[in-house]
């Protein structure tokens, strides 16, 4: 079996995060793939590391705007599939052409969740989450197979647009650079203002990511004598977030003293981020799979979380959680998680336990079998096999 892979539109961040690892840690021969083809642009290919079975090969379209890539894939990718694969990948999410059988894969929940991304206002945002949602609405109907990252992400999204079958949950993995075993936690007693409760939120500046409410529960604890400061890794995305961040910081902490935004950092450098905190907070109202929660747990920090979306799925009883929406439950759950010691020695070492679980050589695993499950079925059987069994066992 040949398998394709159409990378036109993974460019950047946990997409392209995504492919590099699978391929890394792939063995598709063990799942019967004796060759794997990788269609995308000179940017994406050099982030990708060649192995035997592996074609990597550039499309100079594909180094264009979205609207040529969009072009490309509906035009050009049908004819190149059928003459290199037996089964296409698509997991960007999208795909308008007429390859058959392939199996696109949901990585993104806001298109998918009209509060989150109702809070751009009127937009290009808001119109672009329109027309995302529509455009993979109408891939995962008429894929072959569907992969998803968590159990909530299935849910919600195969309710939203009325998708039937079974489809496999599938999580991404975390690299080995960001594990470091839980350290011997302290006293709040030892940490002062001159030496603080180091607390840690990486994340880029959009409306669904809170920090500015962060900041707030953050300054409203140290108004109660509470010695913490609160660092923040990520650049802006949403200019009116960044404002709206940048003046909660300049009101409640003018000086500079407790609140530390780093902007952008490399992404070798992230996981010194993690290694140097004392806690993690995250307060994300919107996601998929929070990788960048994975890496905390990894990271064998205790964890302050939104109660939203699939975080309480991945972090389990490893965490406090609180609603990202309130200020004032951050600053509880905060407060919790720092003055009681042995609750964050028992979230540490929990959450360090459960990251073990996600590898990247199970997620290559687990998704070249389903792939390669996929190709096998008859041409007739794709959509059949997404159908659900009525009581009787014969197809709806």
């Amino acid at each position: 079996m040949r398998l394709g892979i159409d990378a036109s539109n993974i460019r950047t961040g946990g997409g392209i995060t995504h492919i590099a690892e699978l391929l890394r840690a792939a063995q598709p021969q063990e799942h019967g793939i004796s060759r794997v083809t990788v269609w995308a642009s000179r940017q994406t290919l050099r982030q990708l590391t060649w192995q035997p079975w592996l074609e990597l090969v550039h499309e100079p379209m594909l180094d264009q705007s979205l609207p040529v890539r969009l072009y490309w894939q509906r035009t050009k990718l049908a004819r190149l599939a059928q003459q290199a694969c037996d089964c296409l990948f698509v997991p960007g999410g999208s795909y308008g052409g007429s390859f058959k059988p392939f199996v696109t894969m949901s990585q993104n929940m806001l298109p998918f969740e009209r509060r989150e991304w109702q809070r751009y206002g009127f937009s290009a945002m808001s119109a672009k989450m329109c027309l995302l949602r529509l455009s993979q609405s109408r891939s995962l109907r008429q894929a072959s197979g569907v992969v998803f990252l968590t159990e909530y992400a299935r849910s919600v999204i195969t309710g939203a647009i009325g998708l039937t079958g079974s489809q496999p949950v599938v999580p991404h993995g975390i690299h080995p650079r960001f594990f470091l075993p839980p350290r011997q936690q302290k006293p709040i007693s030892q940490y002062s203002a001159g030496n603080p409760f180091r607390l840690l939120y990486v994340s880029k500046i959009e409306p669904y990511k809170h920090q500015w409410r962060v900041v707030k529960a953050v300054a409203r604890l140290r108004q109660q004598g509470l010695p913490i400061s609160l660092s923040l890794v990520g650049g802006p995305e949403c200019p009116a977030s960044t404002q709206k961040l940048k003046e909660t910081i300049s009101r409640v902490d003018p000086h500079g003293q407790f609140i530390f935004h780093a902007g952008d950092v490399p992404h070798a450098d992230v996981p010194a981020c993690y290694h140097n905190a004392d806690a993690f907070v995250f307060a994300s109202s919107c996601e998929n799979l929070p990788n960048i929660m994975l890496e905390a747990m990894a990271a064998g920090l205790p964890i302050a979380c939104s109660n939203l979306g699939p975080m309480p799925e991945v972090l389990g009883p490893a965490g406090v959680y609180f609603d990202p929406e309130h200020p004032a439950e951050i600053a509880a759950a905060i407060q919790l998680l720092v003055e009681d010691r042995a609750l964050r020695q028992y979230f540490a070492e929990s959450a360090y336990a459960q990251a073990k679980n996600y590898s990247w050589e199970r997620c290559a695993s687990e998704t070249f079998s389903y792939l390669a499950a996929t190709a096998s079925l008859p041409t007739h059987s794709y959509r059949e096999a997404l159908e659900p069994l009525d009581s009787c066992g014969t197809r709806a």
